[in-house]
């Protein structure tokens, strides 16, 4: 038999003791949190009500931005929760959940992108096949397909989780219901799991990967056959932005999940989990809407109107 009481509750650590640097984190994730809700909010709403942004290209990404509030929501206010009242408990049902839409929105976003890139491809490589191919009966498809996907792979692990034993401790040392953490704390064995995760995570990521890489080559090629050196700048303006969101998102992703062990590097993972939970989703919005004149001219739209509705 063994001897191992059922958990209930969990006790999360946090980031750190020192209270004056928890008030800066706690302002500091207050405010990358609401820029990101309001970034991502901006960019749901142009692309809902401009007529321009009517396009394939800002339909996934206007699912990418309800993703990424999606994301941010499910861990940022449970942290800022915990560090204004001080109550680091929660309880074990709460934290599977948290655990559950953390993975799954965060799986979803790597097959978002890689519709996206996809979606590039048609319209750089195939433009007058372009509005036939990618018409929204498909576009509708592929959103469908990315959370479907994304719950074959998550539901198996996930569904193991619910065995594991908690005999020795319930302190997750981190600042929310981490996957790495909580198997640091178990005392089951986690190997099979462990290698279990390992090879769904490496799979997930290197199919989406070449999926990527395989869109931009062919991309790449096309551009370089442009005659025009305009035609090219704003071929490669239109990818550009993209390109830059995969690359945060895959390198925060590879250092933090593609190790065999998880109970090991749990401490640096923490800092690297708040930059990707916080500062990421920040820049998103910015990096979509900065380096794309069509979004501009749209949220400028948008205000003239706002703002000839309030003077009338």
């Amino acid at each position: 038999m063994k001897n191992y009481t059922a958990i209930t509750t969990f006790i999360l650590v946090g980031l750190t003791d020192d209270p004056n640097l928890k008030i800066l984190l706690f302002i500091f994730l207050l405010l990358t949190y609401l820029l990101s809700v309001a970034g991502n909010l901006i960019i749901i709403t142009l692309t809902l009500v401009d007529p321009h942004l009517k396009t394939p290209m800002y339909f996934f990404l206007r699912n990418f931005s309800i993703l990424e509030v999606s994301f941010t929501t499910v861990c940022i206010p449970r942290f800022l929760y915990t560090m204004a009242s001080g109550d680091n408990t929660v309880t074990y049902n709460a934290c599977a959940t948290q655990l559950f839409f953390v993975v799954i929105l965060a799986v979803t976003e790597f097959f978002i992108l890689t519709a996206m890139s996809y979606d590039r491809y048609m319209a750089i490589c195939k433009p007058l096949h372009y509005t036939t191919i990618m018409n929204n009966t498909v576009c509708i498809k592929f959103l469908i397909g990315c959370y479907m996907i994304a719950l074959i792979i998550v539901l198996p692990p996930f569904g193991m989780g619910f065995e594991l034993e908690f005999c020795d401790s319930n302190v997750i040392d981190h600042f929310g219901c981490d996957a790495a953490p909580i198997l640091k704390i178990t005392c089951s064995d986690t190997e099979f799991l462990e290698r279990f995760v390992f090879v769904l995570a490496v799979l997930t990521l290197l199919f989406t990967l070449v999926c990527v890489i395989m869109s931009y080559t062919h991309i790449i090629r096309t551009i370089l056959r442009f005659p025009s050196v305009q035609q090219r700048k704003r071929a490669f303006s239109t990818c550009s932005s993209h390109l830059i969101v995969v690359s945060i998102t895959y390198g925060t992703c590879i250092f933090i999940y593609i190790k065999p062990h998880a109970k090991e590097g749990v401490a640096i993972n923490k800092v690297v989990s708040v930059l990707t939970t916080s500062v990421a989703p920040v820049m998103n919005p910015f990096i979509y809407t900065l380096r794309n004149k069509q979004v501009v001219q749209a949220f400028k739209d948008m205000i003239k109107r706002v703002a000839s509705f309030s003077n009338d």
